[in-house]
């Protein structure tokens, strides 16, 4: 068993669904939250007014499945990330389960 989670802008989020049910995994959760990148210069009074960060609308997206399935996600968002030209990619990660309470 996998752990497969992907981060994405929430105006990826129909297209990361997209990408779960063309993987066969229809079995997923969501959840909203917010991404944070953080661009400050190191010397903080060359922009002292400035919060130093931007925040995005994110969704968190994660699935319990089979490796076969989390790596045909996990190689659609590769292509996904190869085509888009937004420059916001969507991150897909694959961590494994070494145990679990369900059979």
């Amino acid at each position: 068993m996998k752990l497969l989670m992907i981060t994405s802008l929430k105006e990826h989020q129909k297209k990361v669904a997209q990408i779960m049910d063309l993987s066969g995994i229809s079995v997923f959760s969501i959840t909203e939250t917010i991404g944070f990148k953080d661009h400050r210069t190191p010397n903080l009074l060359d922009n002292w007014f400035s919060s130093g960060g931007e925040n995005f609308d994110s969704v968190f997206l994660f699935s319990f499945t089979d490796e076969e399935k989390a790596d045909k996600a996990l190689a659609l968002v590769k292509k996904f990330n190869a085509d888009d030209e937004t420059g916001f990619l969507i991150h897909a990660f694959i961590l494994p389960v070494d145990k679990s309470s369900y059979p």
